[in-house]
């Protein structure tokens, strides 16, 4: 096949990967397509015990990471795609679907299942087609296939399986092993698509793209299925159009779809999924679902799956008869009034009532740490509230109402004594995130939420009139003053903020460091790296990889107070200001709890040094702020 006339008819157009994965946007570079990435939220929850078929659910998953994206990307980006594409590989072996490890214990049980068998590999592709018109809303077009590739693996011994796992190469890759890399010295043949396995089905995919664009639709080796919604009063309506019974099945793929959905925000909309009648479905089926006027903009666009929570609403509506007409199709009527008039769900109070109180849980917490309630109670368990409050130095009654408060949110337990006041004790979450010298200890976090993001959020309404951050109202100086202040002035404080950054960097570095593939990656450079326990997490992932901690000279000075017993030569600090000095060289550039605290144009000043500094001949990969956004106000 040339891949050229396929790939060109995308020129121009703004298409996007709906996938993080390297070896994916890899593999669709190496073939000369041009597009934007971005990450599908779907979170991956589907229940594989309803589908029939292996590839059923890697094809339903696939779906919805594309549709989440073609759904958001016009409210959230502002920017209409043409063409998203969404995939989902996964790995089966004796009717288990593998996926993505969790843990190295995790990845040697499935590699041991893997051991000496033949497995597949499936792959599902979803493409969505976006036609933009003229009443702003969008048609939605959706195509979706699989590939399948048999993979053979040799006899794998003990010593094998544990030098590969500590590689720390399986952590991201479905079955647990790439074998692009080193996962390939497992392999001993491979029947299909070679790169289907890596994560991709390139060929297949441009099959389909020949589909689309050279051959007309109405071609005999395509079947089509459209779904449109109409929205009269307060009926939903769904159109299924079969094909004529004379096009043949096409192998190996699922029919194409028409979605007419996607209003921009200030329209009406409906969301849907579908499934042709004279086929058996690739996955389970979806309901209609029809949302009020007041709920217009991206909630309103949520995909509803009969598999998940969302869909609990029709359950009560499952039953009801539904009128048909047809002519040479099915039109069907969904009147879902009763179902919005009903009793409200238990779940659904319940999930807004904790958005409603969750303040006072936070607070709750951060009052408790602050008074080093849980550092009091693992030196002298079984205290009683009066115990406590003559040791804190509060009312007994106030610190009741604390350790009550800490009981209901699952941080201390409450034992009843008889003749005696109840006493009480941590319970294993705060022993493991909340005393001051546990390893995983998120004291120092707290503490800054408390002190620093609390009072913030506290004039959030003020941050939305005005578009800006909140320090001068909150503290009594502007945040450029706060930060003379911090790092320059006072010591403690200078301490203190460190302390915050190093704790939750060490509880989430892990999870940050093997996000990624970065086997191709031999060094690094932690931007505002601070204590370096970011760093030190990337190089216990990575063995091969060396990481600089880059930071003001302050800060450097400073790191010995947090340095791990076990010093690993492979971090480096070197200390200097990013705005004003060069950067350290290195393949890869992490930027943790960074940019969110700039303005656009310095964002684009520093990712502008870092694409000068990036180490040619390495693809520049950061890796963005994982803070939300709202830190900013």
């Amino acid at each position: 096949m040339v891949l050229n006339p396929v790939i060109s008819k995308l020129a121009g157009k703004l298409v996007v990967l709906a996938s993080a994965s390297p070896r994916r946007l890899e593999i669709l570079r190496n073939a000369g397509l041009r597009f934007e990435v971005v990450p599908s939220w779907f979170k991956e929850t589907l229940d594989k015990g309803l589908f029939k078929a292996p590839h059923e659910y890697a094809v339903e998953t696939a779906k919805q990471k594309a549709l989440e994206v073609a759904r958001r990307m016009p409210f959230k980006h502002l920017k209409t795609p043409d063409i998203v594409i969404g995939a989902d590989t996964i790995v089966t072996v004796d009717g288990m679907i593998l996926e993505k490890p969790v843990d190295k214990h995790d990845a040697y049980r499935m590699l041991s299942s893997l051991s000496g068998k033949e497995h597949s590999v499936f792959t599902g592709v979803a493409i969505v087609l976006c036609h933009e018109k003229e009443n702003e809303e969008v048609d939605y077009q959706l195509i979706d296939f699989y590939e399948e590739t048999k993979v053979k693996f040799a006899d794998l011994s003990e010593t094998m399986l544990w030098e590969y796992i500590n590689s720390g190469e399986p952590m991201d890759k479905a079955g647990g092993y790439g074998i692009q890399a080193l996962g390939g010295m497992l392999v001993e043949y491979v029947h299909g698509d070679f790169l289907n396995v890596v994560g991709f089905p390139l060929n297949h995919f441009c099959k389909q793209l020949d589909l689309i664009y050279n051959r007309s639709t109405s071609s005999s080796d395509q079947k089509s299925e459209s779904v449109c919604l109409s929205h009269n009063g307060t009926h939903a309506t769904t159109i299924l159009t079969q094909p004529p019974n004379n096009l043949p099945p096409q192998s190996g793929h699922s029919p194409k779809h028409n979605l007419t959905s996607s209003p921009r925000p200030n329209s009406l909309s409906a969301s849907q999924t579908h499934h042709t009648q004279n086929s058996p479905p690739a996955s389970p089926v979806h309901k209609v679902q029809r949302t009020s006027e007041s709920e217009v903009g991206e909630s309103s666009w949520t995909l509803v799956n009969s598999l998940s929570k969302h869909t609990d609403k029709f359950r009560d509506c499952e039953n009801t008869p539904l009128p048909l007409m047809t002519s040479r199709g099915q039109v069907m009527e969904l009147n879902v009034t009763e179902c919005e008039n009903s009793e409200p769900k238990k779940e659904d109070l319940q999930r807004i009532i904790e958005l409603m109180d969750g303040f006072k849980a936070s607070k709750a917490l951060f009052t408790a740490s602050k008074m080093c309630v849980f550092d009091l109670l693992q030196s002298r368990p079984g205290l009683d509230a009066g115990q406590v409050a003559q040791e804190i130095k509060a009312s007994a009654k106030g610190t009741e109402c604390l350790l009550e408060a800490c009981v209901s949110l699952g941080l201390l337990k409450c034992k009843e004594r008889t003749y005696q006041k109840p006493a009480y004790v941590n319970t294993d979450l705060a022993t493991r995130f909340l005393l001051s010298d546990a390893p995983f200890s998120l004291q120092g976090y707290i503490w800054h939420c408390n002190d620093t993001v609390w009072p913030l959020f506290s004039h959030l309404e003020s941050a939305v009139q005005e578009g800006t951050n909140q320090h001068e109202k909150a503290f009594g100086k502007k945040s450029k003053d706060m930060f003379q202040d911090t790092f320059y002035n006072n010591q403690a404080v200078k301490l203190r903020f460190m302390n915050a950054m190093h704790s939750i960097a060490k509880v989430t570095g892990k999870a940050v460091a093997t996000a990624f593939d970065l086997c191709g990656f031999k060094t690094a450079c932690d931007l505002g790296g601070c204590t370096g326990a970011m760093a030190y997490e990337f190089t216990k992932a990575h063995p091969a990889l060396s990481v600089t901690v880059f930071d003001l000279p302050a800060v450097i000075e400073m790191r010995e107070h947090f340095h791990p017993l076990q010093k690993d030569n492979r971090v480096s600090f070197v200390a200097g200001d990013f705005f004003k000095d060069e950067l350290p060289k290195a393949e890869l550039y992490i930027l943790a709890r960074i940019l969110h605290d700039w303005p656009d144009e310095k964002v684009h000043l520093l990712l502008s040094k870092i694409a000068h500094a990036c180490t040619p001949a390495k693809e520049c990969q950061g890796i963005k702020d994982y803070k939300t956004s709202t830190s900013n106000l």
